[in-house]
C-alpha cells in the first residue's frame, strides 16, 4: 500500500535565500522570485536583499506577470555578489474535477494568453493531429484533460540524461517520436497539447523547498541545499474547476526515482501518484512565474524558454545556469515555524 493525497490542510510558511557570486568577468544577473500569487495555494510575502550592485531593481515581465530582481554591477567590480531573501506561503492543492463549483470565468485576455502558441508549444500540425487523436469521443473539457494526462503518463519516460529540467521542445519531441526528457519537457507536452484543442493550460515554473509528507523521497526536497531542485508542473482551466492542477511528469519521476527505483506502473507508489496529480499536488514546491520565451529586461541576450533558474551575463553572453558551481549561486530553502 501507498499513500500520496495532498489535501489542503493549513498553510506553511518558508523562506527561500539565493545568493549570486558570479564569475567569468558577469555585471548583470536575474533572480527568479517566489512571487506567484493563487489564493488558495500560495501567498507571497516579504522580499529582501543585500550586496554590492549598483542597480538591484525589482522587475516584472508585462506579458506573464513573471518577478525577478535585476541586478547590476559596475563593470570594475572583481568580486560581484547578491544576496537576496523572499519569505512566502504555500499549502496542498486539490480540486475536485466534474464536481461544478462557484469558479468565476477566466478572463479573455487570460483565455487567450494561455492558447496561444510559443515558439517552442505549438498549437497546430502534428501537435494539433496528436491531440485530437487523443480525445477522440470524450464530451467534455474534464474528460479531454484526463485523457491527456494519462496518454502523457503513458507514452513519455523520464530520461536521467536530460540535463536540468529540459527545454520544453514538443514538436521536436512529437516528430522523432522521443517523448523523453524530464518536467520542462513532459509537462510542457501536456500544456502544448492542451492548447490545441481548446482548452487553456500553462507551466509553471518553480522549486521544491521540503520532503514530501508522505515519504516519496523522489518528490520532495533532500535538504535545505535547493540549488538544483527546480521543477516544472502545470495547470489546465477546466470549467467549474478554475486552474487545476496536472503533473504527469511527477508520474514520470515516481517510476524512474523513487526506491527502489524503476518501478512498474503498476506499482502501488506509482498507482497512488498517478492518481493524485491530476487534480492535486503537495504544498512542498513553490512557484516563480508562467513565463515562456522570456526576454530578461536589459539583456543583449535572445530570449530564454523559461525563468526558472538564476541567470547572469557576461560580454561573452549568458552563465551557464545549469552549472551553479561554475556559476556560483546557491540557493536555499529553510521553513519556518511559529
Amino acid at each position: 500500500q501507498a499513500t500520496f493525497a495532498p489535501v489542503p490542510k493549513g498553510w506553511r510558511n518558508f523562506m527561500l535565500t539565493a545568493r549570486l557570486e558570479p564569475t567569468d568577468g558577469a555585471n548583470k544577473a536575474w533572480i527568479p522570485l517566489p512571487t506567484f500569487e493563487a489564493a488558495d495555494w500560495q501567498r507571497p510575502g516579504s522580499v529582501t536583499w543585500t550586496g554590492n550592485a549598483r542597480t538591484a531593481e525589482r522587475v516584472r515581465d508585462p506579458r506573464y506577470g513573471a518577478e525577478m530582481l535585476r541586478v547590476e554591477w559596475a563593470s570594475d567590480q572583481l568580486s560581484p555578489v547578491i544576496e537576496v531573501t523572499a519569505q512566502v506561503q504555500t499549502q496542498n492543492r486539490a480540486v475536485r474535477v466534474g464536481q461544478a463549483m462557484s469558479v468565476p470565468p477566466l478572463g479573455n485576455a487570460e483565455r487567450q494568453l494561455n492558447l496561444a502558441a510559443t515558439e517552442l508549444l505549438p498549437t497546430d500540425g502534428l501537435v494539433k493531429e496528436t491531440a485530437e487523436g487523443i480525445v477522440r469521443g470524450k464530451r467534455d473539457d474534464a474528460a479531454k484533460a484526463r485523457a491527456l494526462y494519462e496518454w502523457v503518463v503513458d507514452n513519455t519516460f523520464r530520461n536521467p540524461k536530460t540535463l536540468g529540467c529540459g527545454v520544453g521542445d514538443i514538436t521536436a519531441m512529437i516528430k522523432t517520436g522521443n517523448l523523453s526528457g524530464k518536467c520542462a519537457d513532459l509537462n510542457a507536452l501536456f500544456v502544448g497539447l492542451a492548447r490545441s484543442i481548446g482548452l487553456p493550460a500553462r507551466d509553471v515554473y518553480g522549486i521544491r523547498v521540503a520532503p514530501s509528507e508522505f515519504g516519496f523521497k523522489s518528490l520532495g526536497a533532500g535538504s535545505e541545499n535547493v540549488t538544483k531542485a527546480q521543477h516544472c508542473r502545470a495547470e489546465v482551466w477546466l470549467a467549474g474547476a478554475g486552474w487545476t492542477p496536472v503533473d504527469p511528469a511527477d508520474v514520470r519521476k515516481v517510476v524512474l526515482e523513487e526506491p527502489p527505483t524503476n518501478l512498474a506502473m503498476s506499482d502501488p507508489k506509482v498507482t497512488a501518484a498517478r492518481g493524485a496529480l491530476f487534480g492535486a499536488w503537495e504544498g512542498n514546491w513553490v512557484a516563480f512565474n508562467v513565463a515562456h520565451d522570456l526576454k530578461l529586461p536589459g539583456s543583449k541576450e535572445a530570449g530564454i524558454p523559461f525563468f526558472m533558474y538564476p541567470q547572469a551575463e557576461n560580454k561573452a553572453g549568458f552563465l551557464d545556469p545549469l552549472d551553479p558551481d561554475k556559476f556560483r549561486y546557491r540557493l536555499t530553502a529553510r521553513e519556518l515555524t511559529s
